[in-house]
């Protein structure tokens, strides 16, 4: 899959995956440094892959969406991103977030490649968003064509209230 990044074509790198997929498992680095997996978060999960929290774009995407997290009763909103645990953590704490668990995938890149979104020349993640049903199965997703855009919230925001 194809989409640009500051205008520029970039090929996402990854298995390629599609809605009714079941997601494998994937392991990531918590903000305390422990590993985070998949499978520790039960019920349903909303996934916002993003580049960077330090930058604008993903700052409004993510505070939206913690915003958004108190109004779910059965979704958990997980933010994954290259940033260091170390960043992740002192951006939550600074933007007051504190309704979405942010995970990085700095080490391993597992997440990146599990889900087609890794953008190989520039070592992040492409923005996307990913809602997962309580077996993992892929039930919306969401590729944004130009990675420095905003997702579609409102789609996204159906999809989990669907």
């Amino acid at each position: 899959m194809k989409v640009t990044f500051g205008g520029n074509p970039v090929e996402l790198v990854g298995k390629k995956i599609k809605l009714g997929d079941t997601i494998d498992n994937f392991t990531a680095v918590k903000n305390d440094l422990s590993p985070f997996n998949l499978s520790e978060v039960k019920g349903r999960k909303l996934i916002l892959a993003v580049p960077s929290l330090d930058t604008s774009v993903c700052d409004a995407e993510v505070r939206r969406f913690n915003q958004e997290a108190t109004k779910f009763k059965d979704v958990t909103v997980i933010v994954v991103s290259m940033d260091l645990p170390f960043a992740q953590a002192r951006w939550c704490g600074a933007a007051g977030v504190e309704n979405v668990i942010t995970v990085s995938d700095y080490k391993d890149r597992e997440f990146a490649h599990a889900f087609g979104a890794y953008l190989p020349n520039v070592g992040l993640i492409a923005r996307s968003v990913f809602l997962l049903d309580k077996n993992n199965k892929l039930t919306y997703m969401e590729y944004v064509p130009e990675v420095t855009d905003h997702p579609n919230y409102e789609a996204a925001l159906k999809a989990v209230q669907a």
